[in-house]
């Protein structure tokens, strides 16, 4: 009898996790999709579809943490470092997307914030093996191939910003390693991200920037950042728990794979052989670090 419910339990776990897995990984590649149907359309500017993610994700996460059992933790407050990566990410994401199709974008994305975490890891005195180097040329030398000069080279401007965006979360990931409550850290950094808003806001009028608002775009704007991102972020919490970190780096290597067909389906866009190839390499380089460092620690286990 012990043993049947220890199976039921097991059961219930893995079909618990593959479904938050699954809904967090399809909110990731969704962000890219309606940022891109957002700005590709022009029915919004980047720094008003920013402004409006970021303080939708701040109302609905600070409504989640209002719901019973979710209870805040008074030590949890987050970080104005982690703020700024997160406003940072937010920023370079949305003006990348003007000139980067959506699976360009995401897999330039989900590559930079791999590879960051990957150099930091270095920066902090972690020696990398012989398998795991390989997997960083493959994955730096598909970077390389991805924005060489040719057809369907994406936009340098766009490659540069979203690097930048890779860049900040994968940083803002690692500040939030240690949080004792990772739901009201985010919601405090969201909040916290309020002044900057409010300073690009000023920027914007002062310089006289194109703002374009659109019913459509503030409605994609809001969907990016109450559901994409403020539930998106919440339930991949929920999916953190039951997964490993190798497991939790190797799934989101989906994402871009996801965005891409999102891309397809909702914005018309055409996969091309460069893109395919590229994200091959990115992709296999990455999955060799992090499946080859697993594989290593647990030889060292047994």
């Amino acid at each position: 009898m012990r043993t049947k419910k220890l199976r039921e339990y097991s059961i219930d776990s893995l079909i618990k996790t593959l479904f938050t897995t699954s809904v967090a990984l399809t909110a990731f590649a969704a962000n890219s999709v309606l940022c891109r149907l957002a700005l590709g359309e022009q029915t919004i500017d980047a720094a008003s579809f920013t402004m409006i993610r970021l303080l939708s994700g701040a109302i609905v996460l600070f409504l989640i943490l209002q719901l019973p059992g979710k209870t805040s933790n008074s030590t949890s407050k987050g970080s104005w470092f982690a703020a700024s990566m997160l406003f940072l990410y937010a920023i370079s994401f949305s003006f990348a997307y003007i000139t980067l199709d959506t699976g360009t974008g995401a897999l330039i994305l989900f590559g930079s914030v791999q590879l960051t975490m990957i150099l930091i890891t270095l920066y902090k005195g972690t020696r990398l093996h012989t398998v795991e180097w390989a997997g960083v040329l493959i994955s730096f030398s598909g970077f390389v191939f991805l924005i060489l000069p040719g057809i369907s080279t994406p936009s340098f401007s766009g490659f540069i910003l979203m690097t930048v965006a890779g860049t900040a979360w994968g940083i803002y990931t690692l500040a939030g390693r240690d949080s004792v409550n990772p739901l009201a850290d985010t919601t405090q950094n969201f909040i916290k991200t309020i002044p900057l808003i409010i300073i690009i806001g000023i920027i914007t009028i002062f310089t006289n920037q194109d703002i374009q608002l659109s019913q459509k775009g503030i409605v994609l704007a809001v969907l990016s950042g109450a559901i994409a991102s403020g539930i998106g972020y919440t339930i991949w919490y929920m999916a953190l728990a039951d997964l490993t970190a190798a497991q939790a780096a190797v799934v989101q290597l989906l994402v871009p794979v996801i965005a891409a067909a999102g891309g397809v389906i909702f914005v018309d866009e055409i996969i091309t052989s460069r893109l395919l190839f590229s994200s091959v390499m990115i992709l296999g380089g990455i999955l060799l670090v992090v499946s080859g460092r697993y594989y290593l620690l647990q030889k060292k286990t047994t």
